[in-house]
């Protein structure tokens, strides 16, 4: 257990150049004072590593010293091995430099861990876009993954639901989420959230831009999400629901819906529950998605939109009532 966390205290010192304490602490789920025991392990082992002093200060690796691949665990040779994922990486154009990376790793790699790789690979596969869905090939995804790593303003032209526009945008990120890409750029001290595949024209300027120190895509990309989520269900409705409909709202609703839905324990004498759950912006919207459960729901409050379920339940009778006479 010790040795790999030594390992892991010299590989985090040589990827990042300088962490604290308390960082290898959290990284390494152990007290600060351990870290300065396993500090001085590594020290007394002949480890070029030092600390520096201050507010600043933290321990680094002395320059050029680099650790081997050779004290990597069989789990941990295949968590890399699961990174390498052949669909994104063509799709941005790194396959080849993945498979050359994956290469030069099982060269290093202990004879014990080198089948892990075809393993790993024969028995997991990713496949990203949701079921009956296709994963998006954008026609400008290469361009701006080029200027995303030089650092490179675009220009795009983008077609939103509504019109097209132009926009200068200073690319911070990239993300592969349902077979869809979105570009997280950044735009007039902002940040928002393109699809890659509405890009229609893309150009990579000269003019280069400052990354802000502060931007973590990981972050921006869940709060994103969380807020887009909240924006599309803003409204409320109170309902009843069959057994049969419980059982289809874990089915066919989303997280955010299903993570906000207030189900009561109680049931009536006919098994049927009360439920709030959250809607969409409009009534065709909020229609739409409880249509879905058929007879499994009747909608209690708001009254507009219990009128609604009430015309479109009557206009679909009226349209079927009479289509096997007119066939």
């Amino acid at each position: 257990m010790r040795a790999s966390r030594l390992l892991s205290i010299l590989t985090t010192l040589q990827a990042k150049g300088q962490v604290t304490a308390p960082e290898l602490a959290d990284a390494c789920e152990v007290s600060v004072r351990t870290i300065y025991r396993d500090i001085d392990a590594l020290s007394a082992a002949g480890i070029p590593v030092y600390a520096e002093r201050g507010a600043e200060g933290g321990f680094r690796l002395l320059d050029g010293y680099r650790v081997r691949l050779n004290g990597l665990s069989p789990a941990e040779t295949d968590a890399l091995f699961m990174a390498g994922l052949p669909g994104p990486a063509a799709a941005l154009g790194l396959d080849g430099a993945m498979s050359a990376a994956q290469s030069k790793l099982v060269a290093a790699l202990p004879p014990s861990h080198r089948a892990s790789a075809g393993r790993m690979q024969a028995r997991f596969h990713l496949d990203a876009p949701g079921w009956f869905g296709e994963a998006e090939e954008p026609v400008h995804l290469r361009a701006i993954a080029d200027a995303l790593l030089a650092d490179r303003q675009i220009d795009i032209r983008y077609q939103t639901w509504r019109a097209e526009k132009s926009r200068r945008v200073a690319p911070l990120g990239l993300v592969l989420k349902g077979g869809s890409w979105y570009l997280a750029g950044g735009v007039e001290r902002s940040v928002r959230t393109y699809r890659v595949a509405r890009i229609l024209d893309c150009t990579v300027s000269t003019e280069s831009f400052a990354r802000p120190a502060d931007f973590d895509l990981a972050a921006y990309w869940r709060a994103a999400t969380e807020r887009l989520e909240a924006e599309m269900h803003p409204n409320a409705a109170t309902v009843r629901l069959s057994p049969r409909g419980v059982k289809l709202l874990e089915v066919w609703s989303q997280p955010y819906v299903r993570a906000r839905t207030r189900l009561a324990d109680d049931a009536d004498a006919d098994g049927w529950r009360i439920a709030t759950i959250p809607t969409g912006t409009t009534l065709w919207h909020a229609a739409g998605e409880l249509l879905r459960f058929g007879p499994e729901v009747e909608v209690i409050d708001p009254p507009e939109l219990r009128a609604k379920m009430a015309e479109l339940a009557a206009a679909m009778a009226k349209r079927y009532g009479g289509s096997a006479e007119r066939m």
